[in-house]
């Protein structure tokens, strides 16, 4: 294992490290599995200072220098993808760290004028270790609780090199590289911290030597419901996933959901308005967006949503169409306080179904930034 260090100060206390991978990085991952290609998992462990991203940040890199994912803006990802290979050629994980605020543009040859540090760890991902530990932690990310990674980030025990790997998740815990009585102690520490009650990083003590672990949050995907499978869901709908969040589109005119681009939706259902509850499973859902375009069906759909516990429920069109909905629910309506928007989105300016899109993930985002 090798690592390769330009200038590290003092840590100072950083923002909780989530991952959180895109639909994108999914399907990178997806098509190189099925053709067991080599892949190298980059890994933001700590920043100081202004950086592009923050600890938890993924990107995956394949044997050709290709990666989905962003660490600097584009700043370092050529050099990322330049120590990937090497990461590939050793099979050796790297921990390599930019320190942008020093006057070192010419060492590096990035020129990046940047003012932070970042910590990034390469870690290779084969077939023959079945992609572990990016595997276990996409399916921690599919799952319904969250969970945490747990990273050696920095060792000189032969029990816990660098880049071993823990991921507990529903409440058991999956080592990746170390042995039994390490993953152990880091269990104990993770669900510590998954309670809320541990930081983020901890030390490890063993025979006169010191092991760095980053404790790293998985959060459930958010899951997103599209009530109404018009045009103006298809931008919505790629906004969403984009964002990581699995969506589920529904409608009752099943030519609108034929015609429509759903591909990256997570289920698409054609079913009446007011028999919603009955075809989708609605505890779980972060939000509903309100988008049939119809009076009645979205009466249908805010009546039913009211007896849920969904935080947000957007409802397209006019303050005016909102009232007359509301005035129609009558008692029903009351329980949509506090978690009705309407009109949805931020107000961003531009028309469109586009810009309508973006106003409503932004204002997603938003709410969910606060969880």
């Amino acid at each position: 294992m090798h690592a390769v260090s330009v200038r590290l100060d003092d840590r100072p206390d950083n923002p909780l490290p989530t991952h959180s991978p895109s639909i994108r990085l999914y399907d990178f991952f997806e098509v190189h599995q099925r053709r067991q290609a080599p892949l190298v998992l980059a890994t933001v462990v700590e920043t100081q200072g202004s950086t592009y991203s923050k600890a938890g940040a993924l990107m995956l890199i394949d044997e050709n220098g290709i990666f989905q994912g962003m660490l600097s803006g584009g700043c370092l990802e050529g050099d990322l993808a330049i120590r990937a290979q090497v990461v590939l050629e050793s099979g050796q994980s790297q921990l390599v760290t930019y320190d942008l605020a020093a006057d070192n543009d010419e060492l590096w040859g990035l020129g990046v004028g940047c003012d932070g540090l970042m910590r990034v760890l390469l870690q290779p991902l084969v077939s023959t270790r079945a992609y572990e530990p990016f595997a276990t932690m996409l399916a921690a990310f599919d799952g319904e609780e969250a969970a945490v990674v747990s990273t050696i980030v920095e060792s000189n025990l032969s029990s816990a090199p660098l880049a071993a790997t823990f991921v507990l998740m529903s409440g058991e815990s999956r080592a990746f590289g170390a042995v039994e009585d390490i993953a152990a102690e880091v269990a104990t520490s993770a669900a510590k911290f998954l309670e809320g009650g541990e930081q983020a990083s901890q030390s490890l003590s063993r025979d006169g030597g010191e092991a760095q672990v980053m404790h790293s949050l998985i959060r459930p995907a958010a899951k997103l419901l599209l009530l109404g499978g018009g045009l103006d869901a298809e931008p919505l709908l790629r906004y969403a996933s984009d964002m990581g969040w699995k969506c589920t589109v529904v409608d009752h005119r099943p030519g609108y959901l034929e015609k429509g681009d759903f591909a990256v939706a997570d289920n698409v259902v054609c079913c009446a308005a007011d028999e919603l509850a009955s075809n989708v499973e609605l505890s779980g859902y972060a939000a509903a967006v309100v988008m049939s375009h119809h009076l009645v069906s979205d009466g249908d759909y805010l009546a039913q949503l009211a007896a849920t516990e969904i935080a947000y429920i957007g409802l397209l069109g006019p303050a005016g169409r909102r009232e007359r909905l509301l005035s129609d629910l009558g008692a029903v309506g009351s329980k949509l306080e506090g978690r009705l928007y309407g009109p949805a989105g931020l107000d961003i300016g531009g028309r469109g179904p586009s810009a309508i899109a973006l106003s409503i993930v932004a204002q997603l985002q938003e709410l969910f930034a606060r969880d």
